[in-house]
């Protein structure tokens, strides 16, 4: 791996208006009446507290799906079955929310909770129109199978229809007590462009930020091309900037993406988050997928 401070041109500093300019407002974050709420609400809490943001809690209440469930011939009992599992979903989300409620009053930053009933599919479209109206959406890491399958869908939906950043928390997690470093896996995409884009305020605060090229193209001499511009561009919100170049050399370029992150004991990685059209629905692959499969660290991911 080679790794270089580049010479840049000494970069004004944000002033407090522009460091206003960029801050973040308004935290939604994903909870589902499950053990790792407190997690996530945990992270969510830190991102705010730093800027005076508000966190909206968006507790989705799974009913179960009459259509799927009701059997062409079911009859009156089968009725009478689903009825009574939908009123029960709902007495359930109803003792959920006061807990959710509870535990909010005690939170230190401007907060509420936005409760969501319904299906998978019918939830999956609500959170999406409400991530729309927030700065960054928190979730848990989906493709966990420890009670994460419920939300993969939802997960990917927020991702690739929202428009917005999704800061994913990995299992047992805690959050930092500052996003002090930061690693960006560098590709020259759109994807990563956007995740920069919503990382900014996050960005503007950290102390250290890495730029991580994995195989990046080669000069006609046989070198990699390292590219200053987005360093300079990094630079310019107060962050101190470095450029590192690392060759997979038949590894995962996740693993080579971790391995760079623990090394600088990142607190924050952030990257495109890439997908493939299915169907007219979006589907995470490659190293996005094995990153959110993988991670230990927080990732905040754009599309």
């Amino acid at each position: 791996m080679e790794c270089r401070r580049p010479e840049l041109r000494a970069a004004a500093l944000p002033t407090r208006g522009s460091m206003e300019s960029i801050m973040i407002k308004d935290v939604l974050v994903h909870l589902d009446g499950g053990a790792d709420d407190e997690l996530r609400l945990a992270h969510a809490e830190a991102i705010a507290s730093v800027s005076g943001a508000r966190v909206r809690g968006l507790f989705t209440n799974l009913l179960p799906d009459l259509a799927v469930m009701t059997p062409m011939d079911g009859g009156a009992a089968a009725a009478e079955v689903i009825a009574s599992l939908d009123e029960e979903a709902r007495r359930n989300g109803d003792r959920t929310q006061q807990r959710l409620a509870e535990r909010f009053a005690r939170l230190s930053v401007p907060n509420e909770v936005r409760r969501l009933d319904g299906t998978p599919g019918q939830l999956m479209n609500q959170a999406v129109s409400e991530a729309r109206r927030s700065d960054l959406f928190v979730a848990q890491r989906p493709y966990d199978g420890d009670g994460s399958a419920p939300w993969d869908d939802l997960f990917e939906s927020v991702l690739f229809g929202s428009g917005r950043g999704i800061y994913v928390v990995p299992p047992g997690r805690r959050p930092s007590d500052a996003i002090r470093r930061i690693l960006v896996a560098w590709r020259d995409t759109r994807e990563t462009a956007r995740a920069i884009a919503e990382a900014a305020p996050l960005i503007a605060r950290a102390a250290r930020t890495c730029v991580l090229a994995v195989d990046p193209e080669e000069t006609a001499s046989g070198k990699p091309a390292l590219d200053l511009d987005v360093a300079r561009h990094l630079e310019r919100y107060g962050t101190e900037v470095e450029v590192n170049l690392a060759r997979s050399d038949g590894r995962a370029v996740s693993e080579v993406i971790l391995d760079q992150a623990r090394r600088m004991s990142a607190d924050l990685i952030v990257m495109g988050g890439y997908g493939h059209s299915r169907a007219r629905e979006w589907i995470l692959g490659g190293t996005s997928r094995d990153m959110l499969e993988r991670s230990d660290l927080p990732l905040l991911m754009a599309h």
